[in-house]
């Protein structure tokens, strides 16, 4: 029923053109050539409707909106340029036919072969008419990106979690700090070139009575060896062992 009630919607206002400019889509080239994308062939009624919002939408904002397309699970989703993140989603929280007022989720990608490597994916719910998108945009290590705090008041944490695992930096964010690590902490764990062992210890020191943190140190950064069998770098590809008896099958044993 609300997709139905969307569809009308954009069929009224396709009626009333605000310009002759036709918007244009094309491949993002951070992306990954695996992506998801929709191919001219027939569709069944909902994928239908989700495409024409996204047209819609696309029309309304040709200058932002780069690519549409429906994910696997039947997912409207919207890639935007990075400069059109505060206009895109003022238009889909506000605008009488989004009206995407929920933030559901606000997440980032790490991909180090590309240019562009972090890609920032917002996951919208809009309750009016019960539908959800989703939004991605991309940057690199040093462009920051628009905070959305000013039109989602959700986003707050969930950008300083991202500037703290990944350090995307967030501009016109009220209190961008870290949130899931320590004070003083170096670095951003979900980056993939991140070391798995990281690069301090902490522990609790009995003479001086409180938590130290100390530079790591380790005789190797993995243990390739069961405590049993030390000597064995590699057990699991341990050869027959001598005096293990061969079963003889029957068939042989006629033979």
């Amino acid at each position: 029923m609300s997709i139905r009630i969307i569809t009308r919607a954009i069929q009224r206002l396709s009626t009333v053109r605000t310009g002759t400019r036709t918007p244009t889509y094309f491949k993002l080239m951070t992306r990954a050539e695996s992506t998801t994308v929709v191919p001219k062939q027939k569709f069944d009624s909902v994928t239908e409707q989700y495409l024409g919002f996204g047209n819609f939408v696309a029309e309304c904002l040709p200058k932002y909106i780069q690519k549409i397309q429906i994910s696997s699970k039947n997912e409207l989703e919207l890639l935007i340029a990075p400069e059109g993140v505060l206009p895109v989603f003022h238009f889909l929280k506000n605008q009488t036919n989004c009206q995407f007022a929920n933030l559901s989720d606000l997440c980032a990608v790490d991909v180090p072969q590309r240019s562009n490597r972090f890609e920032i994916v917002y996951n919208l719910l809009s309750l009016r008419f019960n539908t959800r998108i989703r939004v991605k945009t991309y940057t690199d290590e040093l462009t920051p990106i628009d905070s959305i705090t000013s039109i989602y008041e959700a986003a707050n944490w969930y950008e300083r979690e991202i500037w703290d695992m990944f350090g995307v930096f967030f501009t016109n964010h009220p209190d961008l700090r870290r949130i899931l690590t320590d004070y003083g902490f170096e670095g951003h764990p979900f980056r993939k070139d991140f070391p798995l062992s990281g690069y301090v210890e902490v522990r609790y020191d009995d003479e001086k009575k409180r938590v130290v943190v100390e530079p790591l140190e380790m005789s190797q950064e993995f243990r390739r060896f069961e405590l049993s069998t030390p000597w064995e770098q590699f057990p699991n590809f341990r050869s027959a062992s001598p005096t293990t008896e061969e079963v003889v099958s029957a068939d042989k044993e006629k033979k």
